[in-house]
């Protein structure tokens, strides 16, 4: 566990790894956090704190493991994209920028990266049960509104994104670089 808002806590986890096991082969930049929010009630302070747990922490922790990756001639970089970085979203101004800037970072860092045996790629989720997402699948004139919108009919859940993270880690995604797959039900087909 670490606070990906903290270099000193991201450089102790890196260092604490590789101590223990040696390489890092996969990195799967995971953190997030929301504030529903009308942009004109959102104060600087929850627009930095979103930028920077959605967006720096990935860019915190991809710096730190790639001095390893590329000592090894290898690693797979998998990061937390999601469909909101298609598209603008309704009073989630923060999420969606920090969004936009994970797939744009996730294809920079691929073009940096590819030619040193370095996958760097993201997952871009629908709308998948969480904790993040419970007020979100409460409401139900929202809540109706997304079903209509997804084809699948159904919100996803975690394990859903289990086999496009198996696929990005593995030998299978080789020659996969700077992609954000979506994983949505077909949100985004629409």
């Amino acid at each position: 566990k670490l606070d990906v808002r903290s270099q000193d806590d991201v450089n102790s986890c890196v260092e604490q790894t590789l101590a223990t096991h040696g390489t890092i082969d996969i990195l799967y930049n995971n953190a997030g956090i929301n504030k529903i929010s009308p942009v004109w009630e959102l104060s600087d302070e929850d627009w930095t704190l979103i930028l920077d747990v959605c967006l720096t922490g990935t860019f915190r922790l991809t710096r730190a493991v790639l001095p390893s990756m590329i000592k090894q001639k290898s690693g797979k970089i998998i990061n937390m994209a999601s469909m909101l970085s298609f598209s603008g979203g309704f009073t989630i101004a923060a999420y969606t920028a920090s969004k936009h800037a994970v797939a744009g970072i996730t294809k920079a860092l691929a073009n940096e990266w590819a030619s040193r045996n370095i996958n760097v790629n993201a997952l871009a989720p629908g709308y998948i049960e969480t904790d993040m997402s419970k007020a979100l699948k409460a409401d139900p004139v929202r809540n109706r509104q997304l079903l209509d919108r997804i084809p699948s009919g159904d919100w996803g859940k975690p394990a859903d994104l289990m086999g496009a993270v198996v696929f990005l880690a593995s030998p299978a995604s080789n020659y996969v670089h700077g992609q954000v797959l979506g994983v949505d039900g077909g949100f985004l087909s629409r």
